[in-house]
């Protein structure tokens, strides 16, 4: 089962975040919400929009934070998760979960302030029409994280069920070009990949990853990473 479909699967969705986030993969949450975070700043009062907003992860966070957010999913197991969640943390007020389809986004133009993505255009069948998407509805930001194709990531990404998607740092250029994005700043990161902190326990992961860290803030880092963070601005003078 690959996509579209292992993704929508009920078990998928129940079991995303303990298999995901638990053991060593807390510091991959951590990390991920950090990026997230740092990237769209202040949030109180902001229009945020989450796409593949899975299990509601960052959309409970920024509900937190004061953030009016909209989380657009194409699963219904996975915001039913986003759901319960947002109900557990007291935000399900602030946000609106939608099904929906992210090549082709319900929302005029210019509608938020901010339109983000995590671990999604590794799933993504036409990126550039996706692409194309957030930068039409957001005002100003847009960010999201990829997988790179010159990592270990490779081989990993042949054990993986649903066929992930690597992208070279001139892909990703290419995709913000024609979409009238322009690239302010990309953090790159995880030399190991996201497979080997799951597989750990928590404390011995946090080793590795120190290791790891020290290593990603040599040359080879930004060169072998096998996440890239990605923030970018419309580009056409939108404010």
């Amino acid at each position: 089962m690959k996509g579209k479909e292992w993704y929508q699967a009920d078990d998928v969705a129940e079991e995303y975040d303990s298999k995901r986030f638990s053991r060593g993969g807390r510091l991959i949450d951590d990390r991920e919400k950090r990026a997230v975070v740092e990237a769209i700043g202040p949030v109180e009062g902001k229009d945020v929009l989450e796409i593949a907003c899975g299990t509601g992860r960052f959309t409970a966070m920024l509900a937190e934070r004061g953030a009016n957010i909209v989380g657009l999913d194409i699963s219904n197991a996975m915001l039913a998760q986003g759901r319960a969640k947002a109900r557990r943390a007291g935000v399900a007020d602030h946000i609106e979960f939608l099904r929906g389809d992210a090549a082709r986004l319900p929302f005029p133009d210019d509608h938020f302030d901010a339109v983000f993505a995590m671990r999604f255009f590794h799933l993504a069948e036409t990126p550039a029409k996706f692409m194309a998407e957030m930068a039409r509805v957001s005002k100003h930001l847009v960010f999201f994280d990829t997988f790179n194709r010159r990592s270990t990531r490779v081989v990993y990404n042949w054990l993986l069920p649903m066929g992930s998607h690597l992208y070279s740092a001139s892909q990703v250029e290419r995709l913000l070009d024609d979409a009238g994005l322009r690239l302010v700043n990309g953090e790159h990161d995880f030399l190991l990949p996201y497979g080997f902190y799951r597989k750990i326990p928590n404390g011995i992961a946090r080793e590795f990853r120190d290791i790891d860290t020290s290593l990603g803030e040599t040359a080879i880092g930004d060169a072998l990473a096998s996440v890239s963070y990605w923030t970018a601005t419309v580009g056409d003078g939108k404010t």
